[in-house]
């Protein structure tokens, strides 16, 4: 299964280690990545990611996510590719 992974907060060091650290913990593997920096102190990334060898529940994984993300000001939404096409699709 794939995964849809967005982060939006202040630039800071050390976003994109600290979400791909608890991907790793995870054994979730990433399949695509993209950011940006916005206005000079936006960060925006999307991520695929492939949760099929995943090691837990995918519900403990974007918790987590959410979690850090709550912790250090970022928005971060996890969601399976599936949920996220349906939405997508007329």
């Amino acid at each position: 299964m794939r995964a849809i992974i967005t982060v939006v907060g202040k630039d800071n060091m050390g976003i994109i280690y600290n979400v791909t650290k608890i991907l790793a913990a995870y054994r979730v593997n990433i399949l695509d990545i993209s950011q940006t920096i916005l206005s000079s102190d936006i960060f925006a990334m999307i991520m695929l990611v492939n949760t099929a060898s995943i090691a837990g529940e995918f519900t403990a994984m974007a918790a987590e996510l959410k979690a850090y993300g709550e912790a250090e000001g970022y928005d971060i939404h996890v969601q399976r590719e599936d949920v996220f096409n349906a939405m997508h699709t007329l």
